[in-house]
């Protein structure tokens, strides 16, 4: 008799053999398979001036200028920049009581958090008024868009999809590369499809599957601030932003006083 490995594809046959692990109410049991991350290291395309005195928390780009969030409690704001010259364009003073956080914008507004407060605030794009508060539990940390919800890192190895009309969770996921759970997820940009993710006091940015939280592949930002231009108060890298036109990316940190826009390459093994 021909054996049923002979007979049957190898695929069809792990779904056998998945099916007649299922429990009597039919559910199969949890499968975790570790994603082979690729690596970068990237190439600088241009420099950009940046303010030194910026505690960058977020940062997006959209209709051609910058927007960014600067953190610590009496200094935090929500500002839109000329990518070019790095000039402040327009900008609002968050209340002292507030460090400020991620950044995103959806539909036409800003919404940005705070680190140890639970409050989020919308923004109107266009004045910066404004428009309600939000609750959550746990740190703000980053803050991106897919385009239908906002996505939220807390500096653990969750990120958290949530409503942009009441910021109730929807989802979550938790961040796992070659099977171990990545914390400190910081500041986040969405891009094609995937979610990019600053690990705080690190150079390194992660890019994450936004339905399995697999990590797909790590980039080492080393060396991108020249120590020449590093002082006594420079910090960590933090701050992503993407232009989708023309498929630009853009890379900056805390008090740097530049702001790079950069080509990712496969890092030589």
């Amino acid at each position: 008799m021909l054996s049923l490995r002979r007979l049957v594809p190898p695929i069809a046959l792990a779904a056998i053999f998945l099916l007649n692990a299922c429990d009597r109410s039919g559910s199969a049991p949890s499968i975790s398979v570790p994603v082979k991350s690729v690596h970068y290291t990237y190439e600088i395309v241009h420099t950009y001036p940046h303010d030194r005195e910026a505690f960058t928390q977020g940062l997006l780009f959209l209709n051609g200028v910058l927007y960014e969030s600067t953190g610590l409690n009496g200094q935090s704001s929500v500002r839109k920049v000329d990518l070019t010259t790095g000039k402040v364009l327009q900008r609002i003073e968050v209340s002292k009581q507030y460090f400020a956080e991620g950044l995103a914008e959806l539909k036409g507004k800003l919404y940005q958090l705070t680190w140890l407060n639970g409050a989020a605030f919308r923004y109107d794009l266009n004045t910066f008024e404004t428009e309600a508060q939000f609750s959550y539990t746990g740190e703000g940390w980053g803050l991106t868009t897919d385009g239908k919800q906002l996505i939220m890192s807390d500096g653990t190895d969750s990120v958290r999809f949530l409503a942009p009309g009441d910021f109730s969770v929807v989802r979550s996921i938790h961040v796992v590369n070659n099977g171990q759970p990545v914390v400190k997820l910081n500041e986040l940009e969405y891009i094609k499809g995937e979610i990019y993710a600053n690990i705080w006091t690190t150079d390194e940015v992660v890019r994450i599957d936004p339905a399995s939280g697999q990590v797909l592949g790590t980039i080492d930002f080393s060396g991108l601030l020249p120590a020449a231009d590093r002082d006594a108060d420079t910090d960590v890298l933090n701050g992503i932003a993407y232009d989708p036109a023309t498929d630009r990316l853009f890379i900056t940190g805390k008090r740097w006083p530049k702001l790079f826009e950069v080509r990712l390459k496969p890092k030589a093994e």
